[in-house]
């Protein structure tokens, strides 16, 4: 692919250089397509970077990061652009935009799947659905696979599968100096241990491998209760879900019930709380295991048989790219009865339709996996917590915040410590950061002096050298 041709910031050293050989795209500020580029999923990020480079391959990105470093000017990294605290753009920051690299292959026999680092779990569905298979993701189709990957990767099949790094085979990386390695078990293990959730410290990941499963039509979908029941049904969810078959996954949530079909219209717009479920079972087995829960009288059962990318894509509608975001995050090892009661309490304030609280599983198949194998640490603890204000308008920013840290306030004192790094805001300092990788910490700062002792790549969850 040709060199889109672009007006140029003159004043950046380097860039006719870095012009003179790159396939992809070059953004600067002046061009009309700017600030469509530098936009990221959530809406209250409004950054300016000095240059966007939209990367064909690696030998591009290969090219930015020279750029970057001859120039002194911060280095940012964008996959998927969905990260919480728009890590993926940066003020007077080059940008190594790898939306461009979005390709996805599947071997079907091998049950294997290379992915680019500019896809989107989407992509994957799509691609893998058609042989039968999937790789344990998260739960909104556009999330970029990268930012997802490096963090951990919880989802609707963590239970059964794993975390999506329990799952990365191995990851064709371009380092800090230019160079390009491919991390695995057998090369570059220690790189390969710091990827699997040290985030995007480490270097630019062009390309990953993961492992697939069998799934593809799965029983799938929400419960809700009355907020009124909320302490019951999180009881009952809390020792329904410690002892249950790890083919069964269900998360538990507050939410608003949105305005639209399915949903009978006396719930829309009703405060609830809910389980959303996925069972990769046959559909009498799953009747079986849900029997339960079905029991405390749902007062809406949405479960049925749904093709697994219809169960990743069916949040997309209702949280739009633009919308104006906060989260903040923590693991948790019990809900005792103080922390169900505070969680209630902020329930019941939904500052807007679309904010809410979610509770992930992260036992089963997560559990097997000692907390040293890999940079994710929290393997031990039972559920990552996550609380975000959300709401379209920009007005409403500042309200959506004060409720999330309020909440999060009001439950933290009852959690494990640390944090998942995916739903880490940039506002929450080096001591969370610290937190949340806990004993593993020191190691990933030994790989980092390896791999990246200039700290170039520092606009993330940052792990200093």
């Amino acid at each position: 692919m040709a060199l889109t041709e672009r007006s140029s910031p003159s004043q950046l050293p380097g860039l006719d250089d870095l012009r003179a050989g790159f396939r992809g795209e070059l953004i600067p500020p002046d061009d009309p397509g700017y600030d469509e580029a530098r936009a990221v999923y959530n809406g209250m990020i409004d950054r300016r970077p000095r240059l966007i480079a939209r990367c064909a391959d690696a030998a591009d990105v290969i090219a930015a990061l020279r750029l970057a470093r001859e120039s002194a000017c911060p280095l940012a990294v964008r996959g998927g652009g969905h990260n919480g605290g728009g890590l993926g753009v940066w003020d007077d920051a080059i940008v190594v935009d790898l939306s461009l690299q979005g390709n996805v292959r599947v071997d079907p026999e091998r049950r294997t799947v290379r992915v680019g680092g500019g896809a989107r779990w989407g992509d994957v569905d799509h691609a893998t659905h058609a042989f039968g298979l999937a790789v344990p993701c998260g739960m909104i189709a556009n999330t970029g696979v990268g930012g997802l990957t490096l963090g951990g990767g919880l989802g609707n099949l963590t239970r059964s599968c794993g975390l999506t790094i329990d799952n990365l085979l191995s990851a064709d990386v371009v380092l800090a100096d230019g160079s390009q390695v491919t991390a695995s078990a057998d090369s570059h293990p220690d790189l390969f241990w710091a990827l699997r959730g040290g985030g995007g410290n480490f270097g630019v990941v062009t390309s990953f491998e993961f492992r697939a499963h069998p799934v593809d039509t799965v029983v799938a979908g929400p419960m809700f209760w009355e907020l009124d029941r909320a302490a019951e049904i999180m009881r009952a969810w809390d020792a329904f879900i410690a002892e249950a078959p790890e083919e069964l996954n269900g998360w538990f949530a507050f939410l608003t019930v949105p305005p639209v079909a399915p949903f009978p219209p006396e719930l829309q717009g009703v405060a609830v709380c809910g389980i959303v479920w996925c069972v990769n079972a046959p559909p009498r087995r799953a009747s079986e295991l849900l029997a339960p829960m079905r029991a405390l009288d749902p007062a809406f059962d949405g479960v049925a048989d749904v093709p697994f990318p219809a169960l990743q894509s069916g949040f997309d509608p209702l949280f739009p790219a633009g919308d104006q975001w906060y989260w903040r995050a923590d693991f948790v090892d019990e809900l005792t009865d103080e922390a169900i009661a505070a969680h209630v309490e902020h329930a019941r304030r939904l500052p807007t339709p679309q904010s809410t609280m979610h509770l992930y599983p992260i036992d089963g198949a997560v559990h097997r996996i000692a907390p040293e194998e890999t940079a994710w640490r929290f393997r031990a603890s039972r559920y990552g917590q996550v609380i975000v204000g959300v709401d379209p308008d920009p007005a409403n920013a500042e309200r959506i915040t004060r409720w999330t840290r309020e909440y999060h306030d009001a439950v933290h004192p009852y959690a494990a410590g640390g944090a998942y790094v995916n739903m880490l805001m940039h506002d929450e300092g080096q001591e969370r950061v610290r937190a949340s990788y806990g004993a593993n910490y020191d190691r990933l700062v030994a790989v980092k002096r390896r791999y990246d002792p200039g700290n170039l790549f520092s606009i993330n969850q940052n792990i200093a050298p």
